[in-house]
């Protein structure tokens, strides 16, 4: 039996968590496929742009990320401080950037204000997207839904992209969270694919390390 996404994650408990999750079969459907010779390594820069795309969008920090050829890693953190600061209008600013607004909702962001009849409609649209916006799973589900529809665009196919459901890890202390970054950064070296941090493109260590390098302007 599986258990809820609303019972693994509790931000509660922990607002820090290590996300996986892998193409259909595991197949290379981000590097070199095999089996028909094509190169997607382009789709790796996709989904690390679409991550960036969220992580200004939902009150959720990217601690961590490593976009390899068949699966990916996420350091996550729940901002639930941030969420719960949220306007109604900051609120709804940021939904419609990820999908079509409901007119009362669009209504509102032109006007700035909205009849008495329609105040608690628009009440109960807040409430949900602001839970929404401090959810992981609607985080993944924003990020995958764009990589499948887009892939499958290109390859002109149907079907799944992603292998199921994505697989999420409370880190329960600083020691676990640490841990974890770590192993999300060497991720890429550990699998032979590139020989240092600075080569391993399409992770955070790397802009992390290309971010410090850059020169310092003095005040």
């Amino acid at each position: 039996m599986t258990i809820s996404r609303r019972k693994l994650i509790e931000p509660q408990i922990t607002p820090f968590y290590h996300v996986i999750n892998r193409c259909v079969r595991r197949a290379y459907l981000c590097g070199d496929d095999p089996y028909n010779g094509k190169n997607y390594h382009h789709r790796r820069g996709w989904i690390v742009n679409k991550i960036k795309q969220l992580a200004a969008v939902f009150c959720i920090d990217v601690c961590a990320y490593a976009v390899m050829s068949n699966h990916y890693h996420l350091v996550l953190k729940i901002d639930t401080e941030q969420q719960q600061k949220l306007t109604p209008k900051a609120v709804i600013s940021r939904w419609l950037q990820l999908f079509n607004g409901h007119p009362i909702a669009v209504d509102f962001l032109k006007e700035g204000q909205i009849g008495a009849d329609k105040q608690q409609a628009l009440s109960n649209l807040v409430i949900e997207w602001q839970q929404r916006l401090g959810s992981i799973s609607w985080f993944m589900r924003c990020l995958n839904e764009e990589i499948a529809r887009k892939s499958n665009k290109e390859d002109q196919c149907k079907g799944a992209f992603w292998e199921g459901r994505f697989k999420s890890q409370a880190l329960l202390d600083e020691k676990a969270l640490l841990s974890c970054m770590m192993y999300v950064d060497l991720n890429p070296i550990r699998a032979g694919v590139t020989p240092s941090l600075e080569k391993s493109d399409f992770t955070s260590i790397q802009q992390r390390i290309r971010e410090y390098q850059q020169p310092r302007t003095p005040h």
